[in-house]
């Protein structure tokens, strides 16, 4: 493990900078320098931002002020080891968001840590600020893989002079830093393979309307056809494994089911959300791919599980969704859920089709090898498997404490229903 000021290069010690060419980072490199007297080692991950984001990122860094940038493509461990168990949990968080920035946080903070130690850099930095939550993510995940590391966060330096996107810009243009962003249009965004999240602008006023102007993936329901579109797709053990009956690998399932998602207008979100630091928020997240997988996931567990492993299963996504959203990935309780729901997913396995309908995820059909559906036992028929009269000695066995309760009351004064 690296230790403070054990490595240096030309008298510099070295910092190792989550770096994505945004605003936030553009700036910090630079501040880093001269602040801290640092070499400043830039480091981004490919989680499916695309092309047109990631290719410029090292060319920008250098001259910007960094010794080197690593850019490491993490897209195939993104979705199965981390979009691939928050869907299997259903985990949403406060009912709507489904974590596509929470869940990505902590593994570019793991990789972060591992470059750091491979450069025997003395500390890593971020640019999350101090009122949001991915500063949480960042340095519980530096936390966990390694304590001794130094945390440098500048928006909570008491050097950090920069109070808003603003005076970011600003002091960008005075060091003839490129920027994608103006004062105009000032939407912070963090995007990967699995959503798009926007904040700031107008969505700090959630008493005006705005226009969607915002949206870069996603049709508007009002602009998707008029012809609804039909996907099918396939699990096994709870991960998307196919669609159309074809076998895809995790990323091109997923850029496949984005790009037919953002046509039909599915998985917008414009959501006022509870931050871990205490206050609310307001943004609005594209999330047209993982929308339609658990839209799928959760019909075919419907068919699969039996009733109160699907209750107890929902409290846990709850619970599940809470944890990846406060940065607790890293934890022995977030693994031992993994081995809760696993065992849940050993019979979600079959084929869903949805119709897709101006920003709507309809069931069509779905079918499984171990669905627990009898249409027999569930319709209106007689079947030898049920006697309908055992049913009146359950109701007098359910209702008995009701039944006692009224006649008690009843006794002493009229019962209020």
């Amino acid at each position: 493990m690296a230790k403070k000021g054990s490595a240096k290069s030309g008298g510099k010690q070295k910092v190792v900078l989550a770096y994505s060419g945004g605003l936030d980072t553009s700036v910090i490199i630079p501040w880093l320098i001269e602040n801290y007297d640092v070499e400043v080692i830039a480091y981004a991950a490919d989680i499916g931002q695309g092309k047109i984001e990631t290719d410029p990122l090292k060319e920008k860094a250098i001259k910007t002020g960094a010794s080197k940038c690593y850019v490491l493509d993490l897209k195939k461990e993104f979705l199965e080891e981390y979009a691939w168990p928050v869907l299997k949990a259903g985990a949403r968080y406060e009912g709507q968001y489904l974590l596509g920035t929470s869940m990505a946080r902590p593994l570019i903070a793991k990789h972060q840590v591992l470059i750091a130690e491979k450069e025997g850099a003395y500390a890593v930095s971020h640019g999350a600020t101090g009122k949001g939550n991915d500063q949480v993510r960042f340095e519980l995940t530096y936390m966990a893989m390694n304590p001794r590391l130094k945390i440098i966060a500048p928006w909570k330096d008491p050097k950090w002079k920069i109070r808003s996107r603003e005076d970011a810009i600003e002091y960008a243009e005075a060091r003839n830093i490129p920027l994608t962003v103006s004062k105009k249009k000032i939407y912070s965004e963090d995007g990967n393979l699995w959503h798009l999240s926007h904040e700031g602008g107008l969505l700090e006023h959630p008493d005006q309307e705005h226009g969607w102007d915002m949206l870069r993936w996603t049709k508007t329901p009002e602009k998707a056809p008029n012809k609804p579109g039909y996907i099918e797709i396939e699990f096994n053990k709870g991960i998307p494994v196919g669609l159309d009956g074809k076998r895809l690998g995790a990323v091109e399932l997923l850029e496949k089911l984005n790009a037919l998602g953002a046509e039909h207008g599915c998985g917008l979100v414009d959501m006022v959300e509870n931050r871990l630091v205490g206050m609310k928020s307001r943004g609005v997240y594209e999330t047209p791919g993982g929308a339609l997988l658990y839209r799928a996931h959760e019909f075919l567990e419907q068919l699969t599980l039996d009733r109160d492993t699907l209750a107890y299963k929902q409290i846990v996504g709850q619970k599940y969704a809470q944890m990846v959203y406060d940065g607790l990935w890293f934890t022995p309780l977030r693994q031992a859920l993994d081995n809760f729901i696993d065992k849940t997913q050993e019979v979600v396995t079959g084929k869903v089709t949805l119709k897709l309908y101006k920003g709507n995820a309809m069931l069509a059909k779905m079918d499984s090898p171990f669905s627990l559906y009898d249409p027999g036992l569930g319709g209106f028929s007689d079947v030898d498997t049920y006697n309908q009269q055992d049913a009146t000695g359950f109701i007098k066995c359910l209702g008995l404490p009701m039944k006692m309760r009224a006649l008690l009351l009843g006794k002493k004064s009229p019962v209020k229903i």
